[in-house]
């Protein structure tokens, strides 16, 4: 007697995948709710899916018992979940990669359905999420990616929004997405020596941001801007320039006294000598100055 042989044999996945669709936020059939965002959107799903599909869904809904259908029973049906910190189209967005293991993006909400992929541990959609967001960068969200990108730990996100920052930096620092960075993102772009944009404009830029996040988390311009202006390369700055900067040092006393000392010492020994190397090496955006020839020996 032969014996027996067993295949699995795959059928019409495109199919599959759009029978599944119809049941994302379809109400018949659906056992559990939930209450989204401000505007308290109701939006249906299935037990079943969610807590096959996502660890994170299956310890939610196990805290609670499932109602019975059975009008005898005692147990109340299920109460809506309230998730009022997601925006509608992000959490369906969620939803829909559960039932179809595909997802609907656009620039709009790209980065928050990131975040939601982080918080509910769906590593797939996770990096759909970041090719989507490699593939339709800009120059005014590239900062709003960098930033989710560290905060997220992914690292080939941020290696490349930080090549793209090194693009186009003089369109970058003028955008809103620039001034709202962490601290500590912002002296991660400022050690970069492919910045292309003059270190004037990049002191410029740091001044602007400063005084943004000292009003934002109210707190004084040198406290807030530590970590920043510690990667500013001021020996890089002619004479004249730091003159100025000395003038409107003294309004909001945004670099310590002994950083422009040390640029000022930069220019009378004519060498970078006590200052790390780092800060008098030309980024690939500096505009050369006659000084800098006494500088290039130091920083090789």
């Amino acid at each position: 007697m032969a014996g027996r042989c067993s295949e699995r044999l795959q059928g019409d996945v495109a199919a599959f995948t759009t029978a599944l669709r119809t049941l994302v936020n379809n109400p018949q059939f659906s056992d559990v709710t939930f209450v989204v965002g401000r505007e308290q959107q109701k939006v249906f799903a299935h037990r079943c899916v969610l807590v096959c599909r996502c660890q994170a869904f299956r310890g939610m809904l196990a805290q609670v018992p499932v109602g019975s259908q059975d009008s005898s029973s005692s147990v109340a049906p299920q109460a809506p979940f309230i998730l009022g910190n997601v925006q509608p189209e992000v959490f369906l967005a969620v939803i829909e990669f559960l039932y179809t293991n595909s997802v609907t993006l656009n620039s709009h909400i790209a980065l928050d359905v990131l975040t939601s992929s982080v918080e509910y541990g769906l590593q797939d959609l996770c990096k759909l999420c970041v090719k989507f967001i490699k593939d339709t960068l800009s120059v005014e969200q590239v900062c709003e990616a960098l930033q989710a990108a560290v905060t997220y730990g992914q690292t080939d996100l941020q290696q490349h929004c930080l090549a793209f920052i090194e693009g186009c930096t003089a369109a970058v620092v003028q955008t809103q997405g620039f001034r709202e960075l962490s601290d500590v993102v912002l002296a991660r772009v400022l050690r970069s020596d492919r910045l292309a944009v003059d270190e004037l404009d990049l002191v410029q830029a740091v001044r602007e941001w400063a005084h943004v996040s000292s009003a934002v988390l109210d707190r004084p311009v040198p406290e807030v801007a530590a970590l920043p202006v510690r990667e500013l390369r001021l020996p890089l700055l002619a004479p004249s320039e730091l003159v100025t900067l000395e003038s409107h040092n003294q309004q909001d006393l945004l670099i310590p006294v002994e950083s422009i000392a040390a640029a000022w010492r930069a220019h009378a020994l004519r060498k970078g000598s006590g200052m790390p190397s780092r800060l008098c090496r030309p980024r690939r955006g500096t505009r050369p100055r006659d000084h800098h020839r006494h500088l290039e020996p130091h920083t090789k």
